[in-house]
């Protein structure tokens, strides 16, 4: 398929099965990293575990100022239970849609922005230039980036552009993500005397009673709105006639900006009291640039001549890399702003307006040379 075209491009990213788990993102990232090159781009790989491979890419660069940054992620997330209509990896259309899962989370997004990169490659020397992180294993807790910015790859950014799906609404933040599984111990005896024994999973359902009351106590955020917990996993016991000695559940905290994920977690730990061993593999802190940014007022500027409303302050319910990227582009100004539906992330039958696709290649390319003075 043609690299030139975005739908081609979007359809050729949509036949590498990504879905995390397990993830096996290696092909897909070489066959990104190979066009690159051709692109005339400087391509280093970042493998955190057998095939999760993550791309980063740049060209230009300028002691003067940093490189933009425009990021996304490689993964998409499982088919799902319900059967899907169309196959999710051949890239079906109809009408203005483009069907397959990751369509619009997030493989348009990265076609986009890797065509917005290749049509200004060759003028990009001797100045900022962008850098691009296109990430593996986002799905599930930002593993990737999480890796990412432990490696000194990254470099420097002086702005950043997440691809993730907006419908080309320029987005000035997102929520927090605090994600961890709270585990407990019990004794273990047989069913008929359960007086001999501990049962871990009263513990855990003792806990999950107290998770559901709980009051963060902060005020909503004029934008975000308020943080939310979410217990999505509960597991526990190994036959029903065995009293349970091992259970855990999985909680998924959204923060809102301003807010102590360190004092947050202190205050989950006294709560559920020293019986819960609380594991965490995700803590990123909220994304908030202020729309009075200069940078992200052009950003709203070049947004605001496509076809639409005038861009007014926003927020994501979702998470993104740009919390664990941020942790290394330390103060960067920070918009979401991609052609994917949000609506549609994770769904059977996910799919992408094409003409939203195209239209985000020609917004991300006025970023870029609106940054780079081209």
């Amino acid at each position: 398929m043609s690299d030139q075209d975005a739908i081609a491009l979007t359809r050729s990213l949509l036949a590498f099965d990504t879905v995390n788990p397990p993830g096996r993102e290696r092909d897909c990232a070489r066959y990104i990293g190979a066009m690159l090159e051709t692109w005339g781009f400087r391509v280093d790989y970042h493998e955190f575990a057998e095939a999760r491979t993550s791309v980063i890419a740049r060209a230009g660069g300028s002691d003067a100022k940093p490189p933009l940054c425009l990021t996304g992620h490689i993964d998409v997330v499982p088919l799902g239970s319900r059967k899907w209509t169309r196959d999710p990896f051949n890239g079906e259309t109809d009408g203005d849609r483009l069907y397959g899962r990751g369509s619009s989370d997030m493989k348009a997004g990265i076609a986009a922005i890797l065509l917005a990169a290749r049509s200004v490659a060759t003028k990009l020397s001797g100045t900022p230039g962008v850098v691009l992180v296109l990430t593996a294993a986002e799905e599930g807790g930002c593993i990737g980036s999480q890796h990412l910015a432990q490696t000194r790859l990254l470099g420097r950014a002086g702005a950043m552009i997440v691809g993730e799906p907006t419908s080309n609404y320029p987005y000035v933040g997102h929520k927090g993500s605090l994600k961890f599984h709270a585990r407990f111990r019990g004794v273990a005896a047989h069913g008929s005397m359960p007086e001999l024994g501990e049962n871990a999973i009263y513990k855990a359902a003792r806990a999950v009673a107290k998770l559901e009351a709980f009051d963060f106590g902060v005020p909503p955020h004029p934008v975000m709105g308020k943080p939310t917990m979410n217990v999505g996993t509960f597991e526990g016991g190994n036959a029903v006639n065995s009293v349970p000695d091992s259970a855990s559940i999985g909680v998924d905290i959204r923060t809102v900006t301003g807010m102590d994920h360190a004092a947050l977690r202190a205050k989950l730990q006294a709560l559920l009291g020293e019986e819960a061993e609380l594991d965490l593999f995700s803590d990123m802190n909220a994304v908030w640039t202020a729309p009075e940014n200069e940078w992200v007022q052009r950003v709203f500027q070049i947004c605001k001549r496509r076809p639409g409303a005038a861009p007014e302050p926003r927020a994501a319910s979702y998470n993104t890399d740009a919390g664990n990227l941020l942790k290394t582009y330390a103060g960067a100004p920070t918009v979401v702003l991609g052609p994917g539906e949000p609506q549609l992330a994770h769904q059977t039958d996910e799919y992408c307006s094409m003409e939203r696709i195209r239209e985000s290649v020609a917004i991300y390319e006025e970023i870029i040379r609106d940054w780079c003075g081209l």
